[in-house]
């Protein structure tokens, strides 16, 4: 049996308390779309203390891998993901946030690198050491000190330091539109105004011609003109400002999988 084994050095408190919330959460929440944690341990090294997670193996890494996998490099492991694949895994982690808070836990940290792929390109959640138990709609839990504002924050997280389950949802628009245009959330070697991806892109969302001319390349002539807008749209509101205005993560999976099954051909 092949394992993934995560292994931490001690050295500060908020570490011990990431490597305790992984624990703590894949102990008591289990889900298709979900990482297994199959073990941990915490010991003793020549006066260090080690910490270890046990996971399930999965072998073809992480959405990122794929996402940001330079046009010219030849690894078969990290091959461009096609438009059907890379709705699959939206789907995938759609489902899999949406139980997180249906268990009313907010992830805080979603982001491409921790969705990973199983042998057959099913999205497994990962990284849950900034997990929170979270509200009820309208209700936040509040924070200590605000982590990850590196392009896939929600606004109101940023501003105010607390936290909703619709913060996910925000990250969750991020997410998406990297996967539609192959594009970094943040690269600061793009051009000044288009250095943050949202800022940049998301008022082209919604233009009637502006989703085609920002869609990878690399998928081209792999999806229809409708399933395109459609999910530009849903990228569009995950993206909004004010938390009340985007969907719950069941109706984001509801929509992709609605794209999905749409039957007409390819452009």
């Amino acid at each position: 049996m092949v394992v993934a084994v995560k292994k931490m050095k001690l050295q500060s408190l908020d570490q011990l308390g990431e490597w305790e919330s992984e624990v703590s959460f894949f102990g008591s929440l289990s889900h298709p779309n979900l990482i297994k944690l199959l073990g941990f341990c915490s010991e003793n090294v020549k006066k260090t203390r080690e910490l270890l997670l046990v996971y399930e193996f999965t072998p073809n890494g992480s959405l990122a891998d794929h996402l940001f996998t330079s046009l010219f490099m030849k690894n078969p492991a990290t091959e461009p993901l096609s438009w059907n694949l890379r709705l699959k895994i939206a789907i995938g982690a759609a489902r899999g946030m949406a139980f997180l808070h249906m268990s009313q836990v907010i992830h805080k940290a979603f982001i491409p690198s921790n969705i990973l792929l199983d042998g057959n390109y099913n999205a497994k959640i990962s990284g849950f050491g900034l997990a929170r138990e979270g509200p009820t709609e309208g209700h936040s839990p509040g924070t200590t000190r605000v982590i990850g504002t590196n392009g896939y924050a929600a606004p109101e997280y940023i501003a105010t330091g607390r936290l909703y389950v619709k913060s996910d949802v925000y990250c969750f628009g991020v997410v998406l539109l990297e996967m539609m245009t192959g594009l970094r959330a943040i690269d600061i070697k793009r051009p000044d105004r288009q250095k943050y991806l949202v800022d940049w892109l998301k008022p082209i969302l919604t233009n009637t011609e502006g989703p085609k001319d920002i869609m990878d390349v690399r998928m081209k002539g792999q999806y229809s003109s409708e399933a395109m807008s459609r999910a530009a749209q849903i990228t569009s509101r995950c993206l909004e400002q004010d938390p009340s205005s985007r969907p719950s993560m069941d109706e984001v999976s509801q929509a992709l999988e609605q794209i999905e099954s749409i039957k007409e051909r390819p452009q």
